[in-house]
């Protein structure tokens, strides 16, 4: 326990390495609640100091931005996955002790 990094520099640490991936390719999984899981593929346009903004491909070649918040990520709430590899960038969720 001692070694846990803050909360906050978590959020610090997911908000520079959106940074350096800004204009690349990635898969988000969004829970919505409710049971609504969204799956979107599309290009992080800008890293801004409490969310990040995703350009995502639509139907008929139409494109939307949705923004999600840094906390989403660290809670898993919002998962970031690599569009080419498939491998999830963030894992900060603890496993659930039995």
């Amino acid at each position: 326990m001692e070694n846990e990094i803050p909360p906050v520099n978590r959020v610090d640490e997911i908000r520079d390495e959106l940074g350096r991936l800004e204009g690349k390719r990635l898969r988000v999984k969004a829970n919505m609640g409710r049971s609504r899981i969204v799956e979107r593929a599309g290009t992080l346009v800008h890293a801004h100091p409490s969310l990040f903004v995703v350009e995502v491909e639509e139907r008929r070649g139409r494109t939307s931005r949705q923004s999600y918040q840094y906390v989403d990520v660290l809670t898993g709430t919002v998962e970031l996955y690599d569009a080419e590899s498939g491998e999830r960038l963030f894992d900060f969720v603890e496993p659930v002790a039995e």
